[in-house]
């Protein structure tokens, strides 16, 4: 007896996306059912190519197949991905861009910049199309954290007759900052309407194309550049990055209630404790607390929100944002594995929160 497309989705619909909480039928998550004998092809199409459930998918989707179908089946899945998106009716701004991410802190120094780089080459790694607008007019690091500070950008006339500007790329990552149109050594010494005024022209008078995702690295604080960013574009999630130390934990429990305050209303994806713990490289087993412990993840848990990941302060992590170089690029396996692993965490928190909640809008703040 012939095995028909309608066994197979018959068994795939016993299969649930394990975030979703869905089968992968319901979710439209099946494609290109192919029959040839006893050999069966597909593709499952993920919400986000950095996912890090995709190897327990396809094993269940064999498995279905062998227990309601045949037991002596040749099943060969593709996996591919279409990135979500829980951006309401964006309109002339940004059309293109699926999630816009803001990366935050409640204070300086917590590895903020860092964290957004890696985590963008991280994502871009997997086979995603990320961004980043460093939104940090005051402090840009962003140029020394990917060896482009001496880059100019490309300005062009659109179809309309307007400047646009063309964002630099390095490792497969666009990027846009304060720091590539002024001098390295000078200050950009503005008021807030300056600043802002700058922040739009980054979102709305750039070429960025299509992307998965655009990663906003904010200033630390609360500020008129957080304000301006939720009421120019439908923002999908924000990022709170801290350290375990009191207080920062602190600072970023500001931090974090400001998105949830109802004028703001911007989902929080979830808390990044950054220097988390020393390892020193002759000793890659050892941990050594010295910031103390876990301030990240019990801040996680007093808000209830995931916590995305615990970044080590390792020696390289620094040598490498030095070098231009973000350390998910090396082989080092403390490093890259972190960072692989944050932005495997942070791509299925954003298409949970995609499933599960309404789609963003723009806020009307009165201050």
């Amino acid at each position: 007896m012939s095995i028909t497309q309608e066994q197979v989705l018959e068994a795939l619909k016993t299969v649930p996306e394990p975030d979703l909480k869905k089968d992968l039928v319901t979710l439209n998550m099946i494609r290109d059912i192919a029959i040839d004998g006893q050999n069966i092809s597909f593709t499952v199409v993920l919400t986000t190519p950095a996912c890090p459930l995709k190897e327990l998918i396809r094993n269940s989707c064999t498995e279905a197949i062998h227990k309601l179908v045949s037991g002596t089946a040749v099943v060969v899945i593709n996996m591919t991905a279409d990135v979500t998106t829980g951006r309401f009716n964006s309109g002339p701004v940004l059309p293109h861009v699926k999630n816009i991410i803001a990366v935050s802190s409640g204070k300086g120094g917590v590895g903020k910049s860092t964290i957004t780089a890696n985590l963008a080459v991280a994502l871009s790694k997997s086979g995603a199309k990320v961004g980043i607008i460093d939104a940090d007019i005051s402090g840009p690091s962003i140029p020394t954290m990917f060896d482009v500070e001496d880059v100019r950008p490309n300005v062009i006339e659109n179809e309309n007759g307007k400047p646009t500007i063309i964002p630099i790329e390095q490792y497969g990552v666009k990027l846009i900052s304060i720091g590539f149109l002024s001098p390295a050594e000078s200050a950009v010494v503005w008021r807030g309407p300056m600043a802002s005024s700058a922040l739009r022209q980054f979102i709305s008078d750039c070429d960025w194309g299509e992307l998965d995702y655009l990663l906003f690295d904010m200033p630390p604080g609360t500020s008129d550049i957080h304000l301006t960013l939720v009421q120019t574009v439908p923002v999908t999630g924000a990022i709170v990055v801290t350290t375990p130390q009191k207080v920062a934990i602190a600072d970023a429990q500001r931090g974090l209630q400001m998105f949830r305050q109802p004028q703001v209303n911007v989902p929080v994806l979830g808390v990044i404790e950054n220097m988390a713990w020393f390892t020193p490289a002759e000793l890659p087993e050892n941990k050594y607390y010295i910031f103390g412990k876990d301030g990240g993840k019990e801040l996680a848990e007093k808000f209830d929100v995931p916590l995305l990941g615990q970044i080590p302060l390792v020696q390289g992590i620094r040598e490498s944002g030095d070098m231009g170089k973000p350390a998910v690029i090396n082989l080092d396996k403390i490093t890259a594995q972190a960072f692989k692993e944050l932005a495997e965490t942070v791509a299925q928190q954003v298409a949970i929160r995609n499933a599960s909640l309404a789609e963003t809008r723009k806020v009307e703040i009165k201050v």
